[in-house]
């Protein structure tokens, strides 16, 4: 439910960002756009991996996890218990919106150059 919500708002954001960008000068646009990837990429990344890191901890005690598992780690939020799940989800959350805030902001720094 969590990912469609993202990707919708992905979506009406690439919209928005589209119509802002005949109403902001392709620089500011660009330089908005930067901003966000790296607001979203300094929230997201270090939220993100401890997220993972907290994930690790709590099932690899008591399971082994799959190869690869951090491609998709939801897959494991049924083996957790839900005080378990209610510790590692904000920092899934917080993740979550710093990685929408840089495609956003991505998206829109190459809107902003591509205008030009």
């Amino acid at each position: 439910m969590l990912e469609i919500a993202l990707v919708l708002a992905t979506i009406v954001t690439v919209g928005v960002l589209g119509f802002l960008a005949t109403i902001f000068t392709p620089r500011l646009m660009t330089t908005i756009g930067l901003v966000m990837l790296a607001l979203g990429l300094l929230v997201g990344v270090p939220t993100g991996f401890w997220y993972h890191v907290l994930l690790y901890r709590v099932l690899s005690p008591r399971m082994t996890l799959p190869p690869k598992w951090w491609w998709a780690p939801v897959d494991l939020h049924p083996h957790l218990t839900e005080q378990e799940l209610a510790r590692l989800k904000p920092w899934f959350t917080i993740g979550g919106i710093g990685f929408v805030l840089s495609i956003v902001g991505g998206l829109a720094a190459m809107a902003g150059l591509l205008v030009r």
